[in-house]
């Protein structure tokens, strides 16, 4: 997956890998040269007593080592750009990817894991990039001239490298064996930690409620221990690399010079021999500084292999192939026949639902925990698709149309309101980027929100933090209830929206909604039977199946299951 991957989003900067590959040429040919010159001197200057030979060639071996150091920094230069520019397009792609998935997806992955594929992973990519751009082409230009030059100078003395060489690349990729495994370990590690740290901060009120602390501690523990133990492991194998690697570079070193005596005895010049040493610890160096690779090569495969999983995932509510932009019957919402099941669930979470919502009614959705309402509401907003017949909105199967028409006629207020850092009036215009103030003032009226909204200092441009914590629940419900009628749609999916509410501000909401949204079809899923008695319809939901249906006098006749629900509500407190 990694090389595919590379090739796909490198392709675009194949201009700039070019430039470094060009430039990592130039700086090898002169590494190459300065021992060449180095010998020349020794055997034509320091030996011959020729001063002013040792001059010119000196001033050439500094010609070459600014030409070296010029086209290193200048590599490294545009190899941080091809990385930089590789981590962008990598992390728009995954992003674009997860924000096309319905919540199955999600679920699938998870939030924690697809944080990190989005940036740890990233970055391992970046690296391996990066290291290669600024060590992997020298490593290669300088091993393949080095043992050309070493050839040129002593073809008697290349022994040396046919032994050196196979046994540092055997160690090597000992080495490297041993640390793939680890490195796969230490990415799913890395999604656990995320995850325990992800539910301790969101879940912070309740472990304090619960005097849980020291076991949240412990288990955020044994995952950091886990994570660190692993990375132990893969810096001691790493740590064995340096030394192993010196210690054949120089036994070879001392096994050249030993026997290079004889050859100097036999003619060959020292200042050659000298040259010969260099090649061959140019060779072993390149050898052993493209195993820098070897620490960031299988950790970026493995994550190459994470966000490949993330790429190649179809999201499971594709586009319209041949989207629809225009409404028969604009504001009317129906279910015909509409099964789903979740996979690999045992049984469908919903069976043989048909139901229509015209505009200006209100449908009531009742029934108890697990019987499929929330799941209703989310395939009338496309969270999920129907496993079995269809979900029509503006009398258009929602499978075939355009995402824009259709979000632009539904509104959904989830069970749990989720508002964004920043300000109430940038929450409120997520509804409508281009609606002015007395519009979020009047949706604030509407969700009976003002009050409190003109109790914050700052008012429309009050702080809010991630999520809404910085609000109350009821708070937070009501701000995301007026950033749904600040889009106006023509159909509301309220999920249990007004359960933070109490009873007066509930019956002022609807009152105030009634008045403001009376045309548009409006689904609620509610617990309390008094927030809904006046529905056009009610649908009672048991076991994924509407067993009841009818308005809320005509339930309570009709209906044991609802006139149960009805009674329990009513109820009077016992006494104590």
């Amino acid at each position: 997956m990694l090389i595919p991957l590379l090739r796909r989003f490198l392709r675009p900067y194949r201009h700039l890998l070019a430039a470094v590959a060009a430039l990592q040429l130039a700086q090898s040919l002169a590494s190459l040269y300065l021992p060449r010159l180095n010998a020349d001197i020794i055997d034509h200057g320091v030996l011959a007593g020729d001063s002013g030979r040792i001059l010119s060639l000196g001033a050439v071996m500094l010609g070459m080592s600014l030409l070296q150091i010029g086209a290193a920094i200048a590599a490294v230069w545009f190899g941080a750009r091809v990385a930089m520019r590789l981590g962008r397009d990598l992390r728009a792609a995954v992003f674009a990817q997860v924000s096309a998935f319905s919540e199955q997806e999600v679920q699938q992955f998870g939030a924690p894991s697809l944080v990190t594929r989005t940036t740890n992973d990233v970055q391992q990519g970046q690296m391996l990039v990066l290291m290669t751009c600024s060590l992997l082409f020298t490593s290669l230009f300088l091993a393949v001239g080095g043992v050309g030059m070493a050839l040129h100078l002593d073809v008697a003395l290349s022994w040396a490298m046919l032994v050196a060489v196979p046994v540092l690349l055997a160690v090597l990729g000992l080495v490297i064996s041993r640390m793939l495994p680890l490195f796969a370990r230490m990415q799913v590690q890395t999604d656990d930690l995320n995850r325990v740290l992800r539910e301790q901060l969101a879940g912070i009120r309740v472990i304090r409620a619960f005097v849980t602390e020291q076991a949240e501690a412990a288990r955020f523990g044994r995952a950091n221990d886990a994570i660190t133990a692993t990375a132990l492991g893969v810096g001691r194998l790493f740590a064995l690399m340096f030394p192993v690697s010196m210690l054949i570079l120089n036994l070879t070193s001392v096994a050249v010079v030993w026997f290079g005596a004889s050859r100097v005895q036999a003619g060959m010049e020292v200042g050659a021999l000298v040259a010969f040493l260099s090649y061959l610890a140019q060779l072993l160096m390149s050898i052993l500084i493209a195993t820098m690779l070897a620490f960031v090569a299988p950790r970026a495969a493995v994550s190459a292999g994470r966000i490949g999983a993330v790429l190649a995932t179809r999201p499971s509510v594709p586009p319209a192939a041949a989207p629809v932009a225009v409404l028969p019957a604009p504001g009317t919402l129906e279910f015909r026949d509409v099964d789903f099941s979740y996979p690999g669930a045992e049984k469908p979470v919903l069976q043989g639902i048909s139901f229509t919502a015209a505009p200006g009614t209100v449908t009531a959705v009742v029934g108890a925990t697990g019987a499929g309402k929330t799941t209703l509401v989310h395939l009338a907003a496309r969270l999920f698709d129907a496993t079995a017949g269809s979900v029509r909105v503006g009398g258009v199967d929602v499978r075939d149309l355009a995402e824009d028409t259709l979000y632009a006629e539904v509104a959904l207020v989830p069970q749990r309101p989720y508002l964004f850092s920043g300000t109430v009036a940038s929450n409120l215009r997520y509804g409508d980027p281009g609606a002015d103030d007395a519009a979020l003032w009047r949706a604030l009226d509407v969700a009976q929100a003002r009050d409190f909204v003109e109790r914050l200092p700052e008012g429309l441009a009050a702080p809010i933090a991630q999520g809404g914590t910085n609000v109350s629940g009821g708070q937070r419900q009501r701000l995301s209830i007026a950033r749904a009628v600040v889009k106006r749609p023509r159909i509301y999916l309220f999920d249990d929206a007004f359960s933070a509410l109490d009873t007066a501000t509930d019956a002022r909401l609807r009152a105030a909604l009634a008045a403001q949204a009376g045309g548009a079809a409006r689904i609620v899923v509610a617990q309390r039977i008094g927030s809904i008695a006046e529905a056009d319809q009610i649908l009672l939901l048991e076991d994924g199946r509407i067993t009841a249906r009818g308005t809320h006098a005509q339930l309570l006749a009709s209906s044991p299951a609802y006139a149960e629900i009805a009674r329990s509500q009513m109820q009077p407190e016992a006494p104590p």
